[in-house]
């Protein structure tokens, strides 16, 4: 089994008063591009943790069996907060984790399990695309490093787990390196 930690509580400071995750593109809400890229894919559980604005975000989201809610109460004190509520949730039992953004809308369900393969093989403890030599998030993460994401703090997320444990970690080749692009500005949604 694999979870997906899908993080969805920021507060879209850079987007002057407006929640970037209830804002549409290409016709949907943002968060609902991710959302359906992890319900077609091989992931299958998917936490959505929620924080700003937790209700008005809730209320966009496709009903599916694979989702369930986690609530960051902490969410202003970084990413960590976010990714750290979660991990009561994933079971020993599953074979990984993979930790995907909710604000960047063309990551497809074929990355996520490329990600989701890499782990089943059990050779490495960090999954990460690669595209030249940008890494970029979704990125996975072996059962056996859970304990290790306890330990962060503030905006450390997944990126950080990369940099620590690059030895242990496949880096997965993709083809374009506009899947890393993240919404943060008015511009983004044009």
């Amino acid at each position: 089994m694999i979870s997906a930690i899908l993080l969805a509580a920021g507060q879209s400071k850079r987007l002057a008063g407006e929640n970037k995750l209830i804002k549409y593109f290409k016709n949907k809400p943002l968060i609902n591009h991710s959302i359906d890229a992890l319900i077609k894919s091989k992931v299958n559980k998917i936490i959505i943790v929620l924080g700003y604005q937790s209700n008005q975000v809730k209320k966009l989201i496709k009903k599916n069996k694979k989702i369930s809610f986690v609530i960051n109460k902490n969410y202003k004190k970084g990413m960590s907060t976010s990714i750290k509520c979660s991990l009561s949730k994933i079971s020993k039992k599953n074979k990984g984790f993979i930790i995907v953004q909710s604000d960047m809308p063309f990551i497809k369900t074929k990355h996520i399990n490329k990600i989701c393969r890499s782990i089943l093989k059990k050779k490495h403890l960090v999954h990460a695309l690669k595209f030249r030599k940008r890494v970029g998030n979704p990125i996975g993460f072996d059962i056996a490093i859970l304990s290790k994401f306890k330990k962060i703090r503030g905006e450390y997320g997944a990126k950080f787990m990369v940099k620590r444990l690059k030895n242990q970690t496949n880096f997965i080749k993709v083809t374009s390196g506009k899947i890393f692009k993240d919404f943060d500005l008015k511009k983004d949604f044009n």
